[in-house]
């Protein structure tokens, strides 16, 4: 079985492929998730970045208030997002990043929970992405049986993050699986 920090490098690779296929006419494209195009995706994907290095350092979401709100990409919103992910994934890679408690909007986790949660939303956010610009939206296979597998022990339904659950289907792989948790038909 790999390593947490190992999945989560690859769920960025996978989300970091897509980005770099976007061109300038992509960003109102829509995607799988029903309110946001491909802008609205990445730059929630880039904030999401944004968060980690502060996250990990002990900040409370209250402590960085509303300077993450809104539009993070800017003008150059590739650059955006690698600087986003290179500063997140840094974090993630310090010595001490998983032995702590990260405080969230819904209170304090294991900083493992947090990364396993970033690691599913990098996972399921490039399949949309992929699914947007009409490019191929395999996933890793290992990195899709490892997040099933942790999946399955979460609770998932409808609410602020996802759809209610579908049925993956007769014969469905892990991908389509972890990606019917959420609502998603592949």
């Amino acid at each position: 079985m790999p390593e947490l920090i190992d999945l989560h490098g690859t769920a960025m690779e996978e989300f970091d492929r897509r980005v770099r296929r976007v061109r300038m006419t992509d960003w109102a494209l829509p995607t799988p998730c029903e309110d946001w195009d491909v802008h609205d995706l990445v730059n929630h994907l880039t904030t999401e970045q944004l968060w980690v290095p502060s996250l990990l350092g002990g900040a409370r979401v209250e402590d960085v208030g509303d300077r993450m709100e809104g539009d993070n990409l800017g003008e150059e919103p590739l650059v955006s997002w690698e600087v986003a992910s290179r500063e997140a994934r840094a974090a993630w890679l310090a010595p001490s990043a998983l032995q702590g408690t990260v405080h969230l909007s819904f209170g304090e986790v294991p900083a493992e929970l947090y990364l396993w949660q970033m690691t599913f939303d990098l996972a399921v956010h490039a399949w949309d992405l992929a699914r947007a610009l009409g490019t191929d939206d395999r996933v890793d296979p290992e990195l899709a049986k490892e997040l099933l597998v942790w999946a399955r022990g979460q609770e998932f339904g409808p609410g602020a993050m996802f759809d209610a659950p579908v049925e993956p289907g007769d014969g469905a792989g892990d991908q389509d699986r972890l990606l019917a948790l959420t609502g998603r038909r592949p």
